[in-house]
């Protein structure tokens, strides 16, 4: 019982609600509105892996899966086993449903690395035969059809041919009566073929009268002379009727002989639909896939922005207001954590999410936290969240939470501590609190208490409250505690399995910031807000008296602590944005360097290539002239012509001599330099100033070196430098802005095309573009819209694209800014 109860605090229905509106098929989005939650962690892993792979297998398709064709054929599969006839339409969606998964299982055999998946579908018998036997005898209207058998084929030529007979009968009384028929028209009235005579004149044409017209007068008249026709007629279609059910028959006892088969089809065609729609939902959610771990191997929970689901959903869909995430990391050795802070706070909130991301991993859905999620895999959610109260039962809110609070003990194996539905809390001093070492009976429960303790004396609630939380520290592996309580605060500090946490609070607005602070206790704020919505001083100093010194002292240290925990935060963020900038720029400058060897080598081996194909000519052309030479007796003339030969050889071929550096050089905007000292080669952008200096830039990075470390590229050194004011810089005007008007030209309605369509139209779209293109594709599984975001990022046109304003669409239109 508290298992529902707690499944209807946390609104779980409303999450399976939302995951149906993923499923593909009506047994998908049925299965996934009553969604079973796995009783081992076998089982959660084993869907786990299987919204893994489906996760996997639709980014790498276009489209993703296609459960086209799939229909719920349950029904049909009892009719036919208990000798029932299937109808037409039935008969047509069972070959749609064999057809449909046939498609899926080629998908997936068709691809690598999905081992559940194809384990799945290993055992799939999808019967193409009676697929084929089907649509043979039944065509798209599920009627049966001619070639279904050959008597069916000879019924049906009698009929066309009995019915041609008719109506050329009638035809020719038509003509004939011409003044005593209403109009000229063949109709039928059950199953006979009449004509519409004059009520007045119904003598003319002697017959049998069917029907007549609502005014009277009209009289639908079968002549006599067609009555032996129309009796032969509805014989023989009596005759069609009877084998369109023998074939309709035959065709139902061959699905009823393969019924296991195809209800086996079913149920893996509805797991295949289901982790569908746990992946597609996990993908909207931008979840991330958690890990079960094992508390007692020391390793933590550890849930980062972690948001509520159907905060997410309202924020998405309702218009609500943006989610704040929470931080829970929460280590091996704590048992209780307790959440103190100010209502409206989200402490309820806190507790209720957890609570949905136990469920969720169990279940196999991603949870919605950055990675890695870390999350034990508890066999029990026990909840007692909000107020149960009811007048009916004459249940105050204690009772009604001592009752709720007496059923999760119940459920944990209660024994030790005298919570029974009779025990109200009194008396409870003289408790016996259970040993902290005593052993967990379920030590796989997750905990989660709203406002423990609440609802009585504040004394005996107190007391209550602590022997509760300790009895959970020794028999669940975690709760989670929301309360007022000041005392449970000193909880930590005697026992190291206690955490404290609190909701953080903006006394300058008078409102919370939902942040969750954890090793902080929350501090009271109940004065210093009486005092800023205008409580006399007076009756707030009284307070203050009141509650002692001890109290502001307190609150005062936990201001501080909360003071120096936002210091630190603001400084590791600005470290992260420092790190971040200096990993991307250490990524820019090794690939600038890489890039440079690469280039280096390649020109190194394109001139040694050179040389050796020069060296080779060169030897050629020299053994040519030594051929001559070696022709005959050589005299003084063809030696000096040989020579000169070969000195011209020599001057075509050997390298010329470097030319001298000269004594120095002024670098200037825009030239390039070595500096020796970094080993990189440089662009000057800004001129030597009267003290020597200048700016240079290599790959992203910009700095002012001194005029004696650089030099030239052919290893000239800098003259000294005259000082001398530097040339004013020209002033740029600034470039007039163009503001942005859409209108029916410039936007394009992507929403229902597939990728591949959608991206023909974009191309064609911006190629004729002269400025910004709204691109409406809408929101649905999000596929449609990262596929256009990739076409754009790659597109050359584009200089860059991003989410409409929230009057024109917001993320549901995307604005791309043409070059």
């Amino acid at each position: 019982m508290i298992q529902s109860e707690t499944l209807e605090l946390l609104e779980w229905h409303r999450l399976c609600q939302h995951l149906a509106t993923f499923a593909a098929t009506k047994l998908g989005a049925t299965a996934a509105r009553h969604l079973k939650i796995p009783d081992s962690q076998t089982q959660s892993e084993q869907l786990l892996e299987q919204t893994k792979e489906v996760y996997q297998l639709e980014s790498r398709l276009t489209t993703g899966l296609s459960f086209e064709g799939i229909q719920d054929i349950g029904d049909s599969l009892e009719r036919a086993e208990r000798s029932g006839v299937l109808s037409g339409d039935e008969l047509l969606a069972i070959a749609t449903t064999l057809a449909g998964a046939r498609s899926l299982r080629r998908v997936i055999d068709n691809q690598e690395d999905l081992p559940i998946l194809t384990e799945l579908v290993a055992d799939l018998r999808t019967y193409p035969e009676l697929e084929q036997e089907i649509h043979r005898c039944i065509d798209e209207r599920a009627q049966v059809t001619d070639r279904a058998s050959q008597k069916l084929g000879e019924i049906r030529t009698d009929l066309r041919r009995l019915r041609t007979q008719i109506t050329q009968k009638l035809q020719n009384i038509l003509q004939a009566k011409s003044g005593a028929v209403q109009e000229q028209l063949i109709t039928q009235r059950s199953d006979r073929f009449v004509i519409p005579v004059k009520a007045p004149q119904k003598d003319a044409i002697p017959g049998i009268v069917h029907d007549t017209s609502t005014s009277g007068a009209t009289l639908y008249v079968e002549p006599n002379s067609v009555v032996p026709l129309g009796n032969q007629l509805r014989q023989i279609i009596r005759r069609e009727q009877a084998e369109e059910e023998a074939i309709r028959r035959i065709l139902t006892e061959q699905i009823a002989a393969v019924k296991p088969d195809l209800e086996r089809l079913l149920a893996i065609a509805t797991t295949l639909d289901m982790a569908t729609a746990r992946s597609r939902y996990s993908y909207w959610l931008g979840a991330n896939p958690p890990r079960f771990i094992q508390r007692e191997d020391s390793e933590t929970i550890t849930l980062r922005n972690l948001r509520h689901p159907l905060l997410v959903w309202q924020q998405q869909h309702e218009q609500g207001q943006p989610v704040v995430p929470v931080d829970l990391l929460i280590n091996p050795l704590i048992r209780v954590v307790t959440i103190t802070g100010p209502n409206t706070g989200g402490k309820t909130v806190t507790l209720k999410t957890l609570g949905l991301a136990a469920l969720m991993a169990k279940v196999g859905l991603f949870v919605p936290a950055r990675e890695p999620v870390e999350i034990p895999w508890f066999e029990q959610v026990l909840a007692d969240i909000g107020d149960e109260q009811s007048l009916q039962q004459s249940l105050s809110t204690f009772s009604g939470h001592i009752r709720r609070i007496s059923r999760i003990l119940e459920a944990l194996g209660d024994g030790e501590l005298g919570l029974g539905t009779g025990d109200l809390g009194l008396g409870t001093e003289e408790k016996e609190i259970p040993n902290p070492q005593s052993p967990i009976p379920n030590p796989q429960s997750l905990v989660l208490l709203d406002e423990v303790g609440a609802g009585t004396d504040p004394v005996e609630g107190s007391a209550l409250a602590i022997a509760l939380l300790q009895y959970l520290a020794n028999h669940a592996q975690l709760t989670i505690a929301t309360t007022h309580f000041g005392e449970l605060k000193a909880l930590k500090y005697e026992d190291e399995r206690f955490e404290n946490a609190s909701v953080e609070f903006d006394e300058s607005t008078l409102s919370p910031t939902y942040r969750l602070l954890w090793g902080i206790p929350g501090r009271s704020n109940a004065l210093t807000i009486a005092l800023r919505l205008g409580l006399k001083p007076e009756v707030v100093q009284q307070a203050k008296t009141q509650v002692g010194e001890a109290t502001d002292e307190v609150n005062q240290v936990i201001a501080g602590l909360e003071a120096q925990r936002r210091r630190q935060e603001t400084k590791a963020a600005e470290a992260q944005v420092l790190l971040q900038q200096t990993e991307r720029l250490y990524k820019e400058v090794s690939a600038k360097a890489a890039g440079l060897e690469e280039r280096e080598s390649s020109l190194r081996a394109s001139q040694e290539i050179a040389v050796q194909q020069a060296i080779a000519q060169a030897k050629g052309e020299i053994a040519q002239v030594i051929r001559r030479l070696q022709k005959g007796t050589p005299t003084a003339q063809e030696a000096q012509q040989a020579t000169n030969a070969l000195n011209q050889i020599g001057q075509q071929y050997q390298p010329a001599t470097p030319a001298k550096p000269k004594a120095g050089f002024m670098p200037k905007v825009g030239d390039r330099i070595r500096v020796p000292k970094l080993g990189q080669i440089a662009d000057v952008i800004a001129a030597p100033n009267e003290d020597g200096e200048l700016s240079v830039r290599f790959g992203l990075m910009k700095m002012t070196v001194k005029l004696q470390d650089v030099e030239s590229l052919d290893g000239q050194k800098p003259e000294p430098v005259v000082k001398a004011k530097p040339a004013p810089a020209p002033v740029t005007p600034p470039p007039q802005s163009v503001p942005e008007i859409r209108t029916s030209q410039n936007t394009i309605d992507l929403r229902g095309k597939r990728v591949a369509d959608a991206e023909y139209i974009l191309d064609k779209a911006i190629s004729e573009a002269t400025g910004p293109v709204w691109i409406i594709h809408g929101y649905g599984t999000g596929k449609l819209r990262q596929g256009v975001h990739t076409f754009l990022q790659q597109h050359p046109r584009v200089n860059n694209y991003e989410p409409a304003e929230q009057a024109d669409g917001g993320t549901g239109v995307t604005i791309a800014r043409i070059k």
